[in-house]
């Protein structure tokens, strides 16, 4: 079969299989897919559908779901198995793609507060069409791979060891940074910071991304993680006075409904996650809710200190930092060429489980098997408008 760079090449539309875990209205499944199917607008910048969507599985239809009504309106067939929606009710792999949504859903929660999403049993199946057809196609995953360090170390091993060109996380690396900042390729960081709100599962995940995303560009390139701890209450701002005041105040800074009030009035339970990478390099991600609704990053290099958040200011189109996104996963899905290493999610992912950890014992956790190293990509896709 014609490979996805051949595609892009002879100018052919991919034909993309979906997997969601469930489909309804601002579901990520509804502003990722119905971005594929209706067009995006990068850059600020619409532009039509690049791909076809052409079938679809939904592991959890949900009381308000979209899926049918959609598939009667752009031509896809609803599968009721996975490999179904991948070799199109046939016996060999039929898609040039797939997409995978992992996100929403009625599942339960585990004793610390994660979502246990099945994206591991599911992706799985996806990975099972592609060892039993002998070769994978590009592939997008949403979000981080597990809640489950195993889980996520498993299925990146096998997706590996398949040879699956793919990528995977948060929406919020590829969103317009105000102001624009990307740190040069070999910066010196001393120390880093992000900034979020939100609960500490999905939206944790989103701010350890928009942290991951920056300090993977320092000097020597990604080296991985040595120890992670949650620290709260506080403790946390016992923490940021030694010495982190300063970036907070950077990255408080460029968020647009900043209070003047002081930050420990205004936020009565904070949260933050205490990262020390293997180089040496100590960083923080701290959730702030109460007192700020953006994402934000501030990093001290060189005697300057770069900072921004994420996302546009003021009125836009709905949630534009999918934007961003689906136009990668066109890019994707076109060229075969991920836009950054899918290693960056991995770390990310077992950071945020090992930080769950944390909250279970109360204490610093170890993490030897996140020796995860890896380089950044130059120059990354990052909106501008």
């Amino acid at each position: 079969m014609m490979g996805a760079p051949l595609l892009a090449q002879a100018g052919k539309r991919p034909r993309l299989a979906a997997v969601v875990t469930s489909y309804y209205y601002y579901s990520h499944a509804d502003v990722i897919l119905g971005r594929l199917m209706a067009g995006c607008s990068p850059n600020g910048k619409w532009h039509g559908s690049r791909c076809d969507v052409v079938s679809l599985y939904v592991h959890q239809i949900h009381e308000r779901d979209m899926s049918a009504d959609l598939a009667s309106r752009h031509g896809f067939t609803i599968y009721d198995s996975i490999e179904k929606t991948l070799t199109l009710g046939g016996a060999k792999l039929a898609v040039d793609g797939v997409v995978f949504v992992g996100e929403h859903g009625n599942f339960p929660t585990n004793d610390v507060g994660q979502k246990m999403y099945p994206r591991h049993e599911l992706f799985m199946q996806i990975l099972d069409v592609y060892e039993k057809n002998g070769r994978a196609v590009p592939t997008f995953f949403d979000k981080h791979l597990s809640y489950s360090w195993p889980k996520a170390k498993e299925l990146h091993e096998r997706a590996r060891a398949l040879r699956v060109p793919w990528f995977a996380g948060s929406s919020i690396p590829l969103s317009v940074r105000v102001p624009y900042v990307v740190p040069p390729m070999g910066t010196r960081f001393e120390r880093a910071i992000s900034l979020g709100y939100g609960d500490l599962d999905a939206y944790g995940f989103h701010t350890l991304e928009a942290l991951q995303c920056m300090v993977e560009r320092r000097a020597g390139g990604e080296t991985g993680l040595r120890a992670v701890e949650t620290v709260t209450g506080d403790a946390v701002w016992s923490f940021l006075d030694q010495g982190w005041s300063p970036l907070v105040a950077a990255a408080y800074d460029t968020c647009p409904k900043k209070s003047a009030a002081p930050l420990r009035e205004l936020v009565k339970k904070p949260v933050l996650f205490a990262l020390e990478y293997r180089d040496g390099l100590r960083a923080a991600a701290v959730l702030l809710n109460g007192a700020i609704s953006d994402w934000a990053f501030a990093g001290a290099a060189g005697g300057r200190t770069l900072a921004c958040k994420y996302g546009l200011t003021g009125k836009s189109r709905t949630l534009p930092h999918f934007d961003g996104l689906a136009h990668n996963i066109e890019e994707l899905m076109l060229t075969g060429r991920p836009p950054y290493p899918v290693e960056r999610t991995v770390l990310t992912t077992g950071a945020l489980a090992h930080l769950f950890e944390s909250v279970r014992t109360g204490k610093r956790v170890e993490t030897p098997e996140l020796g995860i190293s890896y380089g950044a990509t130059d120059s990354p896709f990052v909106q501008t408008a």
